[in-house]
């Protein structure tokens, strides 16, 4: 199958190294030196260093014969949330565009619109959902296991994992779309928050106690906005969130360290070089959640110290003061 990856960055430059022996791929990045260099030294320096690209696998920075490569395939969307409008609306005039797959994990800044919302605006009722899971863009391009979850209507879900199912990528399928989006979103906050208490060395059980309560806060938040709870025990949520809260390949986790030992966020993600969603969604998350009457106090406190109305330890003091409640999701 024809397949176009829009978005050069580490997890779309992986994917397309992961379906390229496979199908007929090229990988778009807007900036035509960034293509050329890709083309020329097969490697992605910048943000997949080490992996090869395979040689069938074609670089470009034409937008129009990238989309119009695989209008009879399939089309990934690698951008960070922030970009996903603005591609979506350049992908309105295209013909025969194809079924649409989404990457990112987070919400629009400014509007709180999760990504699905983001499409129905752009997109109207065209073939499209999110491709989500625990995955690292490292181990993905190195052939390692990985599985995924891809969310939407049957039809749809079925196209997507029949060309991208395969020895070492697995796809798995669920009609919950909001449950995938927000099980995506907000980990990534919450792996900030578990950088913080790793660089304050609070010890293993803080850790599993935070991650335990976020897994909570997604709950809550997801069942507010429609999502089933069940969502949140399988891969795109609690398998995502132990995978971002603790592996050291997290953006948002080494973002949460940096900050929990005192380097400034502007250093930090300067540090990073890489996007981290959960910067960018934990406002957003924490006005839809108020909105929804939801109470995040993990989500609020890593506001607070993004924001710096508050230092790292105050606001895990601040949790840690919180009285005491019934097991659960309250």
């Amino acid at each position: 199958m024809n397949i176009t990856v829009l978005g050069a960055g580490a997890w779309g430059t992986a994917l397309a190294v992961a379906l390229a022996p496979r199908h007929d791929v090229q990988l778009w990045t807007r900036d035509p030196a960034a293509a050329r260099a890709l083309s020329a030294t097969r490697s992605n320096a910048r943000y997949l260093p080490g992996i090869e690209l395979p040689t069938s696998l074609r670089c470009t920075a034409e937008f129009a014969s990238a989309v119009a490569h695989c209008r009879d395939g399939l089309l990934l969307l690698a951008t960070p949330t922030a970009a996903l409008r603005d591609v979506l609306r350049q992908l309105r005039g295209a013909a025969a565009l194809p079924p649409v797959v989404w990457l990112c994990k987070g919400l629009e800044r400014d509007s709180a619109a999760m990504a699905h919302e983001i499409s129905r605006d752009e997109l109207g009722g065209h073939p499209a959902g999110p491709l989500s899971g625990p995955s690292f863009a490292q181990e993905v391009a190195q052939g390692l296991p990985t599985a995924l979850t891809v969310a939407g209507d049957d039809s749809f879900c079925r196209i997507v994992t029949e060309t991208m199912h395969g020895p070492a990528l697995r796809i798995y399928s669920t009609h919950d779309v909001t449950g995938v989006e927000v099980g995506g979103a907000v980990k990534n906050v919450l792996a900030i928050a578990t950088g913080i208490c790793d660089a304050l060395s609070l010890g293993h059980n803080a850790r599993a106690a935070l991650i335990t309560r976020g897994l909570a806060e997604i709950t809550r938040f997801g069942v507010a906005l429609g999502a089933q709870a069940a969502t949140f025990m399988g891969l795109t949520g609690v398998g995502d969130l132990i995978l971002t809260c603790t592996g050291e390949l997290s953006r948002n986790r080494q973002v949460g360290l940096m900050l929990g030992s005192g380097l400034p966020l502007a250093d930090a993600l300067a540090r990073v070089g890489h996007v981290a969603e959960g910067v960018w969604s934990a406002a957003a998350v924490q006005r839809r959640a108020a909105a929804l009457g939801v109470q995040m106090p993990i989500t609020d406190g890593v506001c607070a110290v993004l924001d710096e109305r508050m230092s790292p330890r105050q606001a895990l003091e601040l949790l840690l003061a919180r009285d005491p409640k019934r097991e659960g999701l309250t």
